[in-house]
């Protein structure tokens, strides 16, 4: 089941992330605006476009959610293996993500401090 919402996500993020699909909801809005003199702008008529749109956006926010993790799990476990290999890197750099907030903070102060005094390149 996991393999294939994996397949079925990736497929669709695709798909939904094309230029075909923006012109596809391009040409559904103005399908959709050209259709209101015909219904005379009922409540049924605006009613239509406010629920297929929050359904597709309903549905969206989950398929980009994993999306997102899942592009993201892959880039930490890179960053990781570039750490890892690296000479002269902090072991607990790695994974520093599922760190407290507060470890977040004191990195991030030690990283500027770093950056503050380090040599611009080309300077001697």
């Amino acid at each position: 089941m996991r393999d294939l919402f994996r397949r079925f996500a990736g497929w669709s993020s695709m798909v939904v992330g094309s230029a075909p699909a923006f012109l596809a909801s391009v040409l559904f809005c103005i399908a959709w605006a050209a259709s209101g003199p015909v219904f005379h702008f009922s409540d049924t008529w605006q009613l239509v476009v406010n629920t297929v749109t929050s359904i597709v956006t309903f549905l969206m926010v989950f398929l980009i959610q994993y999306s997102q993790n899942r592009d993201t799990q892959a880039m930490q476990l890179k960053l990781d293996e570039l750490l890892r290999v690296v000479e002269g890197t902090r072991p607990h750099v790695m994974r520093v993500e599922e760190s407290p907030d507060e470890v977040l903070t004191e990195l991030e102060e030690d990283m500027r401090d770093h950056r503050d005094h380090a040599t611009p390149p080309g300077a001697a």
